[in-house]
């Protein structure tokens, strides 16, 4: 078959030919052993007769007994939605659009808006339309206070229980990474990241980011999985071969998110979803034995 034929249509004809020349269309990708998500229903509520789930609900026979790195998004994944302790970093967006191209607040919000969800991030957009100067932006952007956070040792415990290794994969900064996963206490557990800088200033969905990660951290992708809170986010490392996984808001707080950041959990890209991200972690240790 050829790489043409292996990749799929819409996917080629959206990310162009990097993507091509990026995929193993010659490796069949393994099914590691289907148990898995079998013993993941055991977290999953049952109604009318069919197995339904707000907090785990798995979207593949794949399963996790392959899996040799565990890859994770930062903000919104590793901890809850319902802190919204990115809206701060909003504001200090819109904050620095307003001064830095002299407009309103109003105006600021909709291009900060439109920008993020056409360029990946806002300061990307900045940097294509408006010749922004990336350092300073990402320094003042990211002065937040990090105090919501709080220690969360049944995370800690279930990463930890996971075999392998982990790594952070995030469009914010590594200083910011580390005063979260320091606040969570979790920082023991990781590897390294890779933020934006070491993806030289390329945001998520751009496939050329996930090729970077993998070529610096020597990652199979069919033998990874990828915990995200974006499920466009999930689309490249998906058709690379990873098990992809969707971590959404639970019902009961309140989320300050676009509408389009909340869509996406019915997407063929996304494996599995999740609401309890150290609850599903959990089964999957408990599902290999460990």
């Amino acid at each position: 078959m050829s790489a043409a034929a292996s990749v799929p249509m819409n996917m080629a004809t959206k990310y162009g030919s990097d993507l091509r020349n990026f995929l193993r269309i010659d490796r069949p990708r393994p099914f590691p052993v289907a148990t898995d998500s079998l013993r993941l229903k055991s977290i999953l509520t049952v109604k009318n007769g069919n197995t339904e789930s707000p907090e785990t609900k798995p979207r593949s026979a794949r399963g996790f007994g392959g899996i040799e790195t565990w890859v994770f998004d930062l903000d919104n994944t590793l901890y809850p939605h319902h802190l919204n302790l990115w809206q701060q970093v909003d504001q200090r967006i819109r904050d620095y659009i307003v001064d830095f191209l002299h407009i309103g607040q109003d105006e600021a919000f909709r291009l900060q808006k439109d920008y993020y969800r056409r360029y990946g991030t806002t300061m990307r957009g900045l940097m294509e339309e408006h010749g922004l100067e990336p350092d300073q932006f990402l320094e003042i952007v990211h002065q937040i206070d990090h105090s919501p956070l709080t220690p969360n040792p049944a995370l800690a415990a279930a990463i930890a229980a996971l075999p392998g290794r982990k790594l952070i994969l995030t469009n914010g900064t590594r200083r910011h990474a580390e005063a979260v996963m320091r606040r969570l206490e979790i920082d023991a557990h990781f590897e390294d990241i890779f933020d934006i800088k070491a993806a030289e200033l390329e945001p998520k969905p751009r496939p050329v980011v996930y090729e970077r990660f993998l070529a610096r951290h020597r990652v199979d992708p069919e033998r990874a999985v990828i915990f995200e809170d974006l499920a466009r986010n999930l689309e490249v490392p998906h058709a690379l071969g990873m098990i992809t996984v969707l971590v959404v808001p639970k019902g009961t707080g309140v989320v300050l998110r676009e509408e389009w950041e909340l869509a996406g959990r019915d997407a063929p890209h996304v494996d599995y979803v999740t609401d309890d991200l150290a609850e599903f972690l959990r089964g999957i240790a408990a599902a290999r034995g460990n």
